[in-house]
């Protein structure tokens, strides 16, 4: 990707974007978006090219007005609808919510962390405004009674809901595809799925549209969009951030919110208004830092995803860390067999309840009926009988599933490893119309669904901290990213060394569409 724009660069061409925008409002470039960005500076610069941290600091500074910030945010979202990732956004509750936060800076108000940032929202997280479907026409007019718990603190610290993100139907896959609103699609080749079930919020940043999204990750739905989108994304430590007014598919396990950014400061800017921690965060250096580079996830991978990653780890090695191979423990290589049984157990009951809790006046069995028939497929093939896992082979997986935590944690001590690097996904964004049962490897047909699930699920089932880099471009010019696991309850240190990590690599080009 683009690094992000110095904001005293930008500035200092803002005088002359008004023109350069109009003069060429009328061209069209070849992936159907404008050729200027509405926001087009002379020298390449542009309001949507900016980090959510340089963003914020310009508008409180007063250097640039949240009014024209959130237009320019607006603009690009709407020239590039054809991505569909949004469900749904009012411009006119933007504005206005802007031109109150620059009121706000006029009168010597306190500022927020988050002044003035639009933020898009997955459509799977309660929002008052506009509802939460989770991708089912059934939930198109539900309203909660009040906003998720993760997006309070970010409300307080001045953040403008942007509006709401598509996502793939039920959050039940990786393509981002809902009956009701349609495929996503990946801004770095419009044929190709961007990832999910966050593709939106992942799309959004991507195509700068906005810097920084919230999503949710379940069995991989932060980390895959983040991967095939070419940004990073964060799953944190389970438990660290509010759970509540996010529809789970899972009964307190799995599910939580989490950031999808253009660069890891800005992750690290979102962490510290959920969490209240204002602690500075220095970077942790890559050199002397022992990465662990596991065998089972590093095997049988598309011949571009383990070009493009073994050159990354080159890269930190290069830089001084210590590359580490680890031997994963049997249970550890189980991991996606535990998750698939736990969500085919609960995934029912924890959606019945939802819906129920919420007042939603919808039952299941509605919503399911009418959905698309891969998440009729999941839920026929893991959800009920005769595919549901019994209660017992349930209680075995939750004990496997505390020994997967236990052999896990011995790893790391045993390696003395601060992570652990690798794929999300053993492929790179697959075609829209090539979406199937089974994928092509080295010869081998692949089930599709361990090609996205088999890497990311330890990071569920153990709770870890995850953080997702972009790593580079396949020949095809699609992204690649890569994901590194610490602890439970490292997150700091994990984007402490992400920081350095992110600086080592460098930037990975954007796409097109977003730098047009």
């Amino acid at each position: 990707m683009t690094p992000d724009l110095d904001r005293r660069t930008f500035l200092a061409q803002v005088s002359a974007a008004s023109a350069a925008a109009a003069a060429a409002a009328a061209g069209l470039g070849a992936l159907g978006c404008r050729n200027d960005a509405g926001t087009s500076m002379s020298g390449g610069g542009s309001l949507d090219g900016l980090s959510a941290t340089a963003a914020i600091a310009a508008m409180k500074s007063g250097e640039i007005k949240a009014e024209a910030y959130a237009t320019a945010l607006l603009d690009r979202a709407q020239r590039l609808e054809r991505l569909n990732a949004f469900r749904a956004f009012d411009r006119e509750k933007v504005l206005i919510a802007a031109r109150e936060a620059d009121k706000a800076r006029s009168s010597g108000t306190k500022l927020g962390k988050l002044h003035g940032l639009p933020i898009p929202v997955k459509d799977s997280i309660n929002t008052t405004m506009y509802g939460a479907t989770n991708g089912t026409k059934w939930l198109t007019a539900f309203r909660p009674s009040e906003d998720a718990g993760v997006l309070k603190p970010l409300f307080a610290a001045g953040a403008i809901l942007m509006g709401k993100t598509n996502l793939h139907e039920l959050s039940m896959g990786f393509t981002s595809f809902s009956a009701t609103f349609g495929q996503v699609h990946n801004p770095y080749d419009t044929t190709a799925v961007p990832g999910g079930s966050s593709g939106g919020s992942a799309v959004a940043v991507a195509a700068h549209m906005a810097p920084l999204a919230v999503a949710e990750d379940t069995l991989g739905s932060i980390r895959i969009p983040a991967t095939m989108c070419g940004i990073a994304g964060l799953r944190p430590s389970f438990g660290r951030y509010p759970r509540d007014g996010i529809m789970p598919l899972t009964d307190d396990k799995f599910d939580t919110p989490g950031p999808l950014a253009r660069s890891v400061d800005d992750l690290v800017l979102f962490d510290s208004v959920i969490t209240g921690d204002d602690s500075p965060l220095a970077e942790i250096p890559i050199a002397g830092a022992r990465i662990g580079v596991p065998d089972f996830f590093m095997s049988g991978l598309d011949p571009e995803v383990e070009r493009i990653v073994r050159d990354v780890l080159a890269k930190l090695g290069a830089a001084g860390a210590t590359l580490v191979p680890v031997k994963l423990p049997e249970s550890v290589r189980g991991a996606e067999s535990v998750a698939v049984a736990i969500f085919g157990y609960e995934v029912v009951a924890s959606l019945t309840n939802y819906l129920n809790a919420q007042k939603t006046g919808i039952t299941f069995d509605q919503m399911i009926d009418q959905a698309a028939l891969d998440v009729q497929g999941v839920i026929k093939a893991f959800g009920r009988a005769p595919g549901r896992p019994s209660k017992t082979v349930y209680d075995a997986m939750l004990t496997q599933r505390q020994k997967i935590r236990d052999d896990i944690k011995a790893t790391f001590a045993k390696e003395n490893i601060a992570a652990l690097a690798f794929p999300p996904a053993m492929i790179p964004p697959p075609k829209i119309a090539d979406v199937g049962q089974m994928v092509r490897i080295l010869n081998h047909d692949v089930p599709r669904v361990d090609t996205m699930a088999r890497n990311i699920s330890l990071g569920s089932v153990a709770s870890l901290a995850s953080l997702v880099l972009p790593a580079g471009l396949t020949k095809d010019g699609l992204p690649v990213g890569i994901e590194f696991d610490a602890l439970n309850g490292d997150d700091r240190k994990l984007l402490a060394l992400g920081k350095s990590i992110e600086k080592a690599l460098g930037p990975v080009a954007a796409p097109r569409i977003a730098v047009m």
